[in-house]
């Protein structure tokens, strides 16, 4: 019955799309089998990191009904339960946090991670959500873990056998084979990659094949594996049974090979695959399709008749298509009820303006619309407002108060949850500020990173470190000197040289109750790792439309030192990039520390990047090291002055301070503001207020030109108004187009120096 209405619930969904009512479709049919026989052995307490094609699975689990289905497919954001019309059909995500941010108890449910498009993009979570289970098992005294983990939980990993083409499926496989995390990795084999035959795909034309020196000996790690059939309903059950409990029990990861999938309605609804499939690839789907020979199967063991059958395969048709019915009328009658709203003011404009045509056109082009939307109504309404503007009606107040509302509901249903708003917010942990003594001694840097991390792991047991050098050494730069020895391998390691799991661990043990740190050493090397930042991280908290979070902080390093690869400052290409995720820039360690401080209470993840040529420079070590925050998205004044505003961050901040001491001749007093955190920015708008003082900006950073400077000038000018303030052109002072050369020599002609600073600050003021 599961599987007849999924199909059916295909073959309905394409036409919709083809029809008009939806815009796109990612399709279940002919993973359909195979599906139910993973839904057997999917426990109360296991995750998933999905491919977005298990519908049949979710249907059979209980997460998901036709009228989800359809609710999802035409985007209505009132009931699709998975993402508030954010996602695509067939993207899937269950709560694993409350509406006020507290965690759900996951032993308890099935726990869906929010899917993503981009193809093999759950791999590396999916990794992070089974090494969750291993640290769960393995490390003492970890706070509330009943509620995390039940001691037999494992990750799913489902994926077609095309996306195995990724670097990030083979970078997970290898990672999960070293480390024997309890992951299940399923592949849905239906011998293509839209047009592409795996042949052109894959090494041998065969995924486990391709993977054998992966497979896992006696005394050696590796991934079990194994292969089944898409029609073979009970040699499916028998491998999942088999594969799922050596999963569980030995926690080591295991590789299900779905193989002769079919895909009947073709890759999506965009095309048709009677494109690149040959008639006798045609045929052969049609004979080979599980569905058929799981009847055939029900048949031959007597569990049912062809009558039997038959009658469901009706009644599945018949049931599908009320539930399309059922999602479409509840859909059409919201928009509907906001349509009559919006024709009772045009009937009240027409009586108080009978000859206006422009009103009259504007009202029939709404009774027109084919399908109308919630979107239509609104744009309709607007474009009566616009032609109103200037014309005496008494009626326009009833239209903006329409508009407003509307607008209002539109703002809930689809520019929210990007940040937490919960009382975790990063934006609401209290300030504590800094002690300091005459006993307050003079450290290096790296010094207080380690004081700092030393009493927050003695505190709090989520917390996990890792990266490349971070275990055995303690980090290139010292920050976890001596801690694996006092805390163990469990919770501070190394990894392999592998950003894109790095990034995929930090993840999901955040979405499973970890607070981790992961380490990537050099800011340049972060690129390797954006695409899960970018692709997943920013985003989990609005595509699961509030449902989860990841409050998983990513340490690395940037700014000045020396080379193309080790002193790199792409900070445009971040905050431009990872919406969703707070970037803060500490001028030093002592500041570095108090952001950490901050993000260990919060439910928001975060991008600290510690200052590369500051962990030997002496600074003074607070009284209250692993008690003080520093709140984020507020500057701080580092010297008050009268004549111009200079603002920056990170380590051109001790270039501007040597820049201000040339500039002490000349009579320049200069209010030098550190930004702190380029995301969140001055969100109490303290730079506008000292502009509206000196009527003069600088803006300064080691980014290309038009990088973060240009988001700072956008905010400072656009965002809070400094521009009415300003006598002055303001000025940009940035790096070179191209990475930093090798060399002091190098360093000192393609970043800002204190030189080029003054000199470009007297100019302004000569000006």
């Amino acid at each position: 019955w599961v599987a007849l209405v999924s199909r059916e619930a295909s073959i309905a969904g394409r036409k919709e799309v083809l029809s008009g009512k939806a815009k796109f479709g990612i399709l279940g049919d002919g993973k359909e089998v195979a599906q139910l026989a993973m839904a057997k052995v999917f426990r109360k307490g296991d995750f998933r990191a999905g491919y977005y094609r298990d519908q049949t699975f979710m249907f059979r689990k209980g997460l998901y009904s036709v009228n989800d289905f359809f609710s999802q497919l035409y985007a209505d954001s009132s009931r699709d339960p998975f993402s508030k019309g954010r996602q695509m059909n067939n993207h899937f995500a269950t709560a694993f946090i409350d509406k006020d941010g507290n965690w759900t108890k996951h032993t308890e449910q099935y726990n869906i991670s929010a899917d993503i498009s981009s193809t093999a993009g759950q791999m590396p979570r999916a990794f992070g959500l089974a090494l969750a289970s291993k640290k769960y098992r393995d490390i003492d005294g970890l706070k509330n873990a009943d509620n995390f983990s039940n001691g037999q939980e494992i990750c799913f990993a489902t994926i077609g056998d095309a996306s195995t083409s990724e670097g990030p499926f083979w970078e997970t496989m290898n990672a999960v084979a070293v480390k024997e995390v309890p992951l299940a990795v399923v592949v849905w084999d239906d011998g293509y990659g839209i047009s592409v035959p795996k042949e052109r795909q894959t090494t041998k034309g065969d995924i486990s094949r391709a993977l054998e020196g992966f497979r896992k000996e006696k005394d050696s790690n590796g991934i079990y594996m194994y292969k089944a059939k898409a029609g073979d309903y009970e040699g499916l059950i028998k491998t999942f049974r088999e594969a799922t409990e050596k999963c569980r029990k030995e926690h080591v990861p295991v590789l299900i090979h779905v193989i002769e999938v079919t895909q009947p309605l073709g890759h999506s609804t965009s095309g048709s695959h009677e494109r690149y499939k040959s008639k006798e690839r045609l045929l052969w789907e049609k004979i080979n399709d599980p569905i058929k020979l799981f009847i055939k199967w029900i048949l031959e063991k007597g569990y049912a008749d062809l009558d039997t059958i038959e009658t469901l395969k009706s009644k599945a048709k018949e049931y599908v298509k009320s539930k399309k019915k059922e999602a479409w009328n509840s859909l059409f009658s919201d928009v509907q009820m906001v349509i009559t709203e919006l024709s009772n003011i045009y009937n009240l404009l027409r009586k108080e303006l009978p000859n206006d045509e422009e009103i009259t056109k504007l009202q029939n082009e709404l009774k027109s619309t084919i399908n109308p939307q919630f979107h239509h109504a609104v744009k309709n309404a607007r474009k009566l407002k616009f032609y109103l503007s200037g014309k005496k009606s008494k009626n326009k107040v009833l239209l903006e108060k329409f508009i407003s509302k509307n607008m209002d509901i539109a703002e809930e249903k689809y520019n929210t949850d990007l940040y937490s708003d919960s009382s975790k917010s990063a934006l609401k942990i209290k300030e504590v500020k800094k002690v300091f003594s005459e006993k307050s001694e003079s450290v290096p840097g790296h010094k207080i990173l380690n004081k700092f991390f030393d009493m927050k792991f003695d505190q709090d047991h989520r917390l996990l470190a890792f990266g490349e050098d971070v275990g055995m050494i303690g980090g290139v730069n010292q920050g976890f000197s001596g801690l694996q020895d006092k805390y163990g391998k469990d919770r501070i390691f190394d990894t392999g040289i592998r950003e894109w799991t790095i990034m995929g661990q930090a993840i999901g043990l955040a979405m499973r109750g970890f607070r981790p740190i992961a380490e990537i050493q050099y800011l340049d090397y972060l690129i390797y790792g954006h695409s899960p930042l970018s692709d997943d991280l920013a985003t989990l908290r609005y595509r699961s439309g509030g449902q989860q979070m990841a409050p998983a902080i990513i340490r690395t390093r940037g700014h000045r030192l020396e080379g193309i690869w080790h002193a790199g400052s792409p900070l445009g290409m971040l905050i431009n990039s990872l919406r969703g995720i707070y970037i803060l820039t500490p001028r030093n360690m002592v500041q570095a520390a108090g952001m950490y401080n901050t993000m260990f209470q919060s439910d928001d993840p975060a991008i600290i990047v510690e200052c590369l040529n500051g962990y030997r420079l002496r600074e003074k070590m607070p009284d209250n090291l692993g008690e003080y925050t520093v709140p984020i998205g507020i500057p701080e004044i580092l010297q008050k002055g009268d004549d111009i505003t200079v603002v920056s961050y990170g380590s051109t901040l001790r270039e501007v301070y040597k820049a201000i001491d040339l500039l002490k001749n000349k009579n320049i007093s200069v209010e030098l503001i550190d930004a702190q955190t380029l995301l969140p920015f001055d969100i109490n708008q303290i730079i506008a207020e000292s502009v509206k003082k000196t009527n003069k900006l600088v803006v300064i950073d080691e980014d290309v030109p038009g990088g973060a400077s240009a988001y700072i000038l956008k905010k400072i000018l656009e965002d809070q108004n400094a521009f009415e303030y300003l006598d002055a052109k303001p000025i940009t002072i940035t790096a070179q187009e191209h990475r930093p050369p090798y060399g002091s020599d190098g360093d000192y002609f393609s970043k800002p120096n204190s030189e080029d600073i003054a000199e470009r600050i007297f100019k302004v003021m000569q000006d």
